[in-house]
């Protein structure tokens, strides 16, 4: 599985990352439960959890090249929301959840941020992201404007800090499934934007 490595700041930016060649990440029965383990072994080594999301970037795509498992497990998209979500790990006192999420061809998200870091990997469809960015405003504090966007493929990766804002868009005539790794949410700090009533609301 060919793909790009992509990272999301706080302010809307976007830039392309070096990716590790997938030939360099072949492992032997490299399964969920050693990923799980090596992501934690990451975040305890470090206080600020956000430095280290470029060895979690290179530990998804390690992943998703060695286990056809974790690539086929997910849920066909709900057809009265077009989406649906399949939790493979999320365990009281470890600091992140593992999901897939598959999203039905023309749905489009909210436009929200996370209130934590992500690292999102397409693993089947075509995902556009469109980005965005809070701005200082006088009258408005949730104004937010548009910084770009970006299509994503199989293969690709993209991450996010905690504030980064995002909408995501299932393009093409499947449906578009990601492996999704967050950290520990702050929910006091995850939003979702309206951009034309300038406002936004926890969720």
């Amino acid at each position: 599985m060919k793909g790009r490595d992509w990272f999301v700041t706080d302010d809307g930016q976007y830039q392309a990352c070096q990716s590790v060649r997938s030939w360099d990440l072949l492992r032997e029965n490299y399964r969920l439960h050693r990923f799980l383990t090596e992501v934690e072994d990451v975040l305890n080594s470090v206080e600020d959890e956000t430095s280290q999301i470029p060895e979690i970037r290179m530990l998804v795509r390690r992943l998703i090249v060695n286990s056809y498992w974790v690539q086929s497990r997910y849920l066909e998209p709900c057809t009265k929301t077009g989406t649906s979500v399949l939790l493979l790990y999320d365990e009281l006192g470890f600091p992140f959840t593992v999901q897939t999420v598959t999203f039905a061809p023309g749905t489009v998200s909210t436009i929200h941020n996370h209130g934590t870091w992500g690292v999102v990997a397409v693993l089947k469809g075509e995902e556009r992201n469109t980005f965005w960015q809070r701005i200082s405003h006088p009258e408005h504090k949730d104004k937010i404007d548009r910084t770009g966007e970006l299509t994503l493929f199989p293969g690709d990766i993209i991450s996010f800090t905690p504030d980064a804002i995002h909408s995501v868009e299932a393009v093409g005539d499947k449906p578009t499934v990601t492996f999704n790794i967050y950290g520990e949410t702050r929910m006091q700090e995850r939003f979702e934007y309206d951009p034309a009533n300038f406002t936004a609301k926890n969720f």
